[in-house]
């Protein structure tokens, strides 16, 4: 059993990450501010380092997530109710992973606990869940969105006032072939795509980026750094939120040292954000809404911001819906947001919970089963 909690928290890890870890550089990929691979690594590599200090700070999300509180301390103690929520956790994160559907790794972890504690005959606090779950999960996603409109908002206003313009720019790689002085709409942008891919042969695409300056500084140079910067602060509140939900799990485990199971957890998340994470990158930089260094910076600084102040007092958010949420604001105030696809990810964040619970079940069901016989 112990050999089997370990490699069921293990692939929950590697799961997470190949869900997960995009989502932080999304911004960086969908703007063309930088390509595939370089963002990947920046993903992973500030993820590794909020994984390494979370096993030091994340103290209260680590006890949250043993189950203590939603089921007894005697069933929360047991392995074979920590190894049936990491297969049930993971295999609902795998499915979603394979679709290419961005879900959260926290809704399927309590999916898992309350199908597991069912099976297990043990009465769920719904109220402690509600409370202590339910609420700051519904809860940030809106937040998110709302903060990001204001934000976003606040920063055109002062683009406005200090003269900054934007312009669009057709290129073929890094080489510009066309400069369009007003930044086009989305259907124009897509129009005029086509109409240079055909003409010179070969795949065009279109960026936006700033011009001025603002306290003799270019600014265009500052928001790209900037936009650096805010996705890798993503990835980090995002290690640094995630690992102790998934190490917790562990602590059934009596010989392994806690910072140990942290470290493990964080390498295994580093391992499947680098393999796996290509199916959900392509939904979350392209399929949700357009953006440019300046919305993609706006969505990151909110994002990291709610993400590292929630892992701070202990609440249970998910990076996943906070940074989407803070997408489909740049989506709305932008206007250029594909509903269609926001829709289609509000419906597979719906379905995670009760996924979760159904296959954290069958997982109890199973483990129960193997240890008795």
């Amino acid at each position: 059993m112990t050999f089997l909690i370990l490699i069921a928290v293990v692939l929950l890890a590697f799961a997470n990450g190949a869900n997960d870890n995009f989502k932080g550089v999304a911004t960086l990929f969908g703007s063309g501010t930088t390509n595939y691979r370089r963002a990947l690594i920046w993903a992973n590599v500030t993820t590794l380092m909020g994984s390494v200090v979370a096993v030091f700070f994340a103290e209260q999300l680590l006890k949250k997530f043993s189950g203590r509180g939603l089921v007894s301390s005697a069933l929360a103690g047991s392995p074979v109710f920590a190894a049936s929520v990491a297969v049930g956790a993971g295999s609902t994160v795998l499915l979603a992973t394979r679709l290419g559907l961005p879900i959260s790794t926290t809704h399927g972890l309590i999916g898992a606990i309350i199908g597991s504690g069912l099976v297990a005959g043990e009465i769920v606090k719904w109220e402690k869940l509600s409370v202590d779950f339910v609420v700051p999960l519904l809860c940030s996603p809106l937040i998110a969105g709302t903060a990001t409109v204001v934000v976003y908002w606040l920063l055109h206003r002062s683009r406005q006032r200090f003269g900054i313009c934007q312009e669009t720019c057709f290129c073929v790689g890094t080489e510009i072939i066309e400069v369009v002085p007003d930044r086009l709409n989305s259907v124009a942008a897509a129009t005029r795509v086509e109409e240079l891919t055909i003409s010179v042969g070969n795949a065009v695409s279109c960026r936006s980026r700033y011009l001025g300056r603002a306290w003799g500084v270019e600014i265009g140079s500052v928001l790209r750094a900037s936009h650096f910067l805010s996705a890798g602060l993503v990835g980090f509140a995002r290690g640094f939120n995630d690992t102790p939900k998934m190490a917790a799990l562990l602590l059934v485990v009596p010989f392994i040292p806690i910072k140990l199971c942290g470290l493990l957890v964080g390498f295994a998340i580093l391992i499947g954000g680098w393999l796996a994470a290509r199916r959900v990158a392509e939904i979350v930089s392209h399929k949700i809404t357009p953006m440019n260094d300046g919305q993609g910076f706006t969505a990151n600084a909110v994002t990291s911001s709610i993400v590292i102040a929630a892992s701070y007092f202990g609440l249970p958010v998910s990076t996943t819906h906070v940074s989407c949420g803070s997408l489909m604001g740049i989506g709305a105030v932008s206007g250029e947001g594909n509903w269609r696809m926001i829709l289609k990810i509000l419906g597979a964040w719906g379905i995670t919970l009760p996924v979760g619970a159904v296959l954290g079940a069958l997982a109890m069901s199973a483990c129960r089963m193997v240890t008795i016989g």
